[in-house]
């Protein structure tokens, strides 16, 4: 099928749905014209389809019952003509079909069952029939319009475009998904039997400020507000710790909080920038404490939700109800490495293993900062069923409490399934000498430019000098719980209404000007077509790359492959800053896998749906363990902001019209 052909479908298909919706509201209109509210605020539903399908369940094939239910519902099927018409009326519990017959009802209601249309909820009051195919029934005597529809629902909701649009239009998502519905459905349940299993365990559950004048609890970039009535700048609360271990000192041996945390950074697979957690405190307890918690609530939440035994989780299969045996940190990263290496090991060699696998190491780091890079690169990707990772280096956790016997140590764990951090805990620091020095070092560190670092919390302070029993702190993060036991792949399956980019902006640009249009001014970041730059006008300011002067061979760089590819998927990359990876249509049938050093440039969401250009016949390179089968082609240049110059990239977009696999000679 060629391009024109799917645009001029489309346009059919735009054309068909304005139709289909003005003919809705005219049939709204005509409602109103004849007396009859098409959205009363009466209706009767004491039925729901669950419960007569267990009721029924040994009604005969072609028996009729004289009870009368009464049921709501949206119609999302209608056929049939005549004296006889089936509907399939969807409440919240299930479909149920109804057997219409010009008979059973009055000709007001056999009108308006031939004028309603698939979308639209009503209400039905009828007999509980069975057909002679079998098929439990109810025979309506009374139908009620409750809401007209007046937009239609997709015929077809699948494929790249429509998740983007599923994700922002959750509600027919919803409507049309039974699959979604249910996901969400686990989610309630799984949050139940959390606050279950805090609460028979003696946790109080609290609630604690989102808004919060001092950043901190971790090291994270806030979103910053105005407080109109104080007059004053606050964070949206990056984490609930603080709050909670002040509680710990006011004498509550218990306590937890369920709640929504809100960090300014960047959107992949597992994160969002707003996103729920559990954190629990227990005084006079521990890490060990903290793995009991973990393992007994998670395992809790999947038995609620009716999983037993191994799971499958992204075609991984996990044994979720086995040990959850914990694990040194070092110990992970020489398995992966196949040499046992230690907190002794020579800085010199551990930066070695680090160079062999690709990451780079700092001058100034330990053999502590190294062993977490390379555990962070390609341990933790290791660790399939559930592990606690235990005896994390100070130099990554600089606010846990040391370990006693080893100094380097910290008394922390992360617990990691599948590859992915669900909990991360500590022995609570309590000394308010040493927790206010480690506060001074962050504020040092924001000094010097750290945006994510904490600031001083001098009453946090205060209240631990009036004492805090030893104790020992956990937080879940509970979508990527609900991702695991739903086996969802990405963050926005489990998050009724993930953030995205608003609908309708206007291209920046080139693209833009020759269109005559203003660029976006308030985030350049906002336009599919340019990164998080702003766009270039100042020409004298620019510098580009002198020409290459060495003579290349005709026949040596026709054989570089360059090829028009659509951008079908692109996430970022787990732990890695800079890199994105394509999932990209090249027209072969077949999916290609690119990664791409551009985050700095470009959010994954901007460059889904565009038409890019790549070479796709150099040989796979392994980048964070993902094989990249080519590149895809940037223009880079340098430009004068102030007195330095910065490097500043955009990737080559070219029209949508070429088709995938295209070649460019």
């Amino acid at each position: 099928m060629s391009e024109a052909t799917i645009e001029n479908e489309q346009a059919e298909g735009l054309d068909t749905l304005n139709d289909e919706r003005a003919r809705r509201l005219v049939t709204r209109m005509s409602y109103i014209e004849d007396g009859v509210n098409p959205y009363p605020e009466h209706s009767e539903v004491s039925d729901y389809v669950v419960d007569i399908d267990a009721k029924y369940a040994d009604l005969g094939d072609g028996e009729n019952t004289e009870d009368i239910v009464k049921i709501g519902g949206r119609i999302v099927a209608k056929r049939g003509q005549g004296k006889i018409v089936f509907v399939v009326l969807r409440d919240t519990t299930g479909d149920i079909q109804l057997f219409c017959r010009i008979n059973d009802m009055a000709e007001s209601d056999w009108t308006l069952l031939g004028q309603l249309d698939l979308g639209d909820i009503i209400n039905v009051e009828g007999a509980v029939v069975r057909t002679k195919r079998g098929q439990l029934s109810v025979a309506p005597r009374q139908i009620k319009l409750l809401s007209k529809a007046v937009r239609p629902l997709p015929e077809k909701f699948h494929g790249l475009s429509d998740k983007e649009t599923r994700y922002r239009q959750r509600y027919v998502d919803l409507i049309v998904n039974e699959d979604v519905r249910d996901t969400f459905r686990k989610r309630s349940a799984i949050l139940s039997a959390f606050r279950r299993y805090m609460e028979e365990d003696g946790y109080m559950e609290v609630e604690t400020p989102i808004l919060q004048t001092i950043q901190g609890g971790a090291t994270a970039k806030p979103f910053i507000t105005h407080f109109n009535a104080l007059d004053q700048e606050c964070y949206l609360r990056i984490a609930t710790e603080l709050h909670l271990k002040r509680l710990l000192v006011g004498g509550f041996e218990r306590v937890f909080e369920i709640g929504r945390i809100f960090r300014n950074e960047g959107m992949d697979l597992t994160h969002n920038p707003e996103f729920t957690t559990m954190e629990a405190y227990r005084a006079y307890s521990d890490l060990e404490g903290m793995k009991e918690l973990a393992e007994g609530v998670i395992k809790a939440a999947a038995r609620a939700i009716g999983l037993d035994g191994a799971i499958l989780y992204q075609d991984q299969e996990i044994d979720l109800f086995g040990a959850w045996p914990s694990r040194p940190m070092t110990e992970i990263v020489s398995d992966v490495l196949g040499e046992t290496v230690t907190m002794d090991t020579s800085v010199e060699d551990l930066a070695a293993h680090a160079k062999k696998h690709g990451i780079e190491v700092k001058s100034d780091w330990g053999p502590g900062k190294i062993i977490a890079e390379i555990y962070d690169e390609i341990g933790e990707d290791s660790i399939v069923n559930p592990t606690f990772v235990c005896d994390y280096p100070v130099e990554v956790s600089p606010l846990a409490k040391r370990n006693e016997e080893d100094p380097r140590l910290t008394h922390r764990f992360e617990l990691v399934i599948a590859g992915h951090e669900y909990a991360n805990a500590f022995s609570e620091l309590n000394d308010p000498v040493d927790q206010a020095e480690r506060f001074a070092r962050q504020m040092e560190e924001k000094a010097e430019g750290d945006d994510e670092a904490m600031e001083y919390d001098e009453d946090y302070v205060r209240a631990l000098e009036y004492g805090m029993p030893p104790a020992g702190g956990i937080g879940i993060g509970i979508d990527r719980v609900v991702m695991l036991l739903t086996n969802s792949a990405s963050i926005r399956d489990v998050l009724l209404f993930p953030h995205m980019r608003p609908e309708g902006k206007k291209k920046l640009g080139a693209s833009a000007s020759a269109a005559g249009e203003q660029p976006v001014q308030d985030d350049a970041s906002s336009s599919v077509y340019a990164p998080n730059k702003v766009p270039t006008v100042d020409y004298s300011k620019i510098a580009v790359e002198p020409l290459f002067e060495e003579f290349v061979n005709f026949d040596t760089f026709c054989k570089s492959d360059f090829r028009a590819v659509k951008v079908k998927e692109c996430v970022a990359v787990p732990k890695s800053k800079k890199l994105l990876q394509f999932t990209l249509d090249d027209g072969t049938g077949e999916d290609r896998t690119i990664l791409s050093g551009i985050h700095a440039y470009y959010e994954p969401e901007d460059l889904v749906g565009r038409t890019l250009i790549a070479i796709t016949n150099l040989p796979p390179r392994k980048m964070m363990g993902i094989e990249s089968c080519g590149m895809i082609i940037s223009a880079v240049h340098e430009e004068t902001v102030g007195e330095e110059s910065e490097e500043r990239l955009n990737v080559l977009m070219v029209d949508d019209s070429i088709p995938a696999g295209a070649k460019l000679y």
